[in-house]
């Protein structure tokens, strides 16, 4: 490990609890273009704005954006760790409001595919950073495929974005319906790019009743983001919108979101499976 990366490792155990183990989510869509890394990454700078010490790992299968959403040149990507064998300490960029993230560019396509010395490797490097972080979000690709959904399964809770378009919903309720028919999960739900607030709720509490009538499982609404001029000049300026424009309705609709996220946590070991990420994760892997 380089000297900046045990740098990093050490100042981030000298604030966390001894027992902490971060909360995991994977942030998904049922399809591409409903702007689900964008909510990911804003997302995840309020909550290290709030003093969460949150990394964002960008999985996005071969359309990794995070840095293009920064407007930051990373280092490294995800690739790398296997390929050169680095530490992932060193590959974490430092972003605003102090979030640490991790760029794309390969995908989960790659880790199903791994050897097992480079998955041995990357298993351990997970064990090393769930211990100092108080959030790991990983941005998923779009869309159900085998690997996401494995994937989603090793999670503590999922973030779903949706518009209120009906074949949005409809692959919304696709991707829930996939989950769940593996296992029980937790499932958070932001409605993107509403015309007004009341459509936002109506798309909230329609998804959240189908789910809860076909597959017994329910949702918790966290919101929804108006269809906001001042998103596309965020993205066009390469910045994040609830740093570009704090006052936006947008980015007002996003802190309304992470505070409920915050205000209502949910009791993941009565929803979710009870043994950690890493338990899962590895348990995952040797099913394969």
């Amino acid at each position: 490990m380089s000297d900046q990366a045990e740098q990093l490792r050490r100042k981030l155990m000298d604030t966390s609890p001894p027992s902490q183990q971060a909360k995991t989510i994977a942030v998904v869509s049922g399809k591409g273009g409903v702007g689900k890394s964008n909510i990911a990454l804003n997302f995840s700078l309020l909550l290290s704005q709030r003093g969460k010490k949150v990394l964002l790992f960008d999985l996005d299968i071969g359309m990794g954006n995070i840095d293009i959403l920064l407007g930051i040149s990373s280092k490294y990507s995800i690739e790398k760790l296997f390929e050169q064998k680095v530490s992932i300490f060193d590959m974490i960029e430092i972003g605003p409001n102090a979030l640490h993230y991790i760029s794309g560019g390969s995908g989960l396509n790659q880790i199903f595919q791994l050897n097992q010395a480079n998955l041995n490797f990357f298993m351990q490097q997970l064990t090393e950073v769930v211990k100092v972080y108080d959030y790991i979000i990983f941005d998923m690709g779009a869309g159900v495929t085998r690997e996401t959904i494995q994937y989603i399964l090793t999670v503590d809770e999922c973030v779903l974005v949706t518009t209120p378009e009906p074949t949005s919903i409809t692959d919304a309720y696709s991707m829930i319906k996939h989950v769940l028919m593996e296992q029980p999960l937790s499932f958070h739900i932001i409605v993107n790019r509403v015309r007004s607030q009341r459509q936002g709720l109506e798309t909230l509490n329609r998804l959240s009743r189908v789910v809860q009538q076909f597959l017994q499982q329910r949702m918790v609404p966290l919101g929804s983001i108006p269809d906001d001029e001042a998103v596309t000049k965020a993205v066009i300026a390469q910045q994040p919108f609830v740093l570009h424009n704090h006052r936006s309705r947008a980015a007002k609709a996003m802190e309304n979101i992470v505070n409920h996220y915050l205000d209502e946590p949910i009791n993941v070991s009565s929803i979710s499976p009870a043994t950690g990420f890493i338990q899962r994760f590895k348990s995952l892997f040797k099913e394969r």
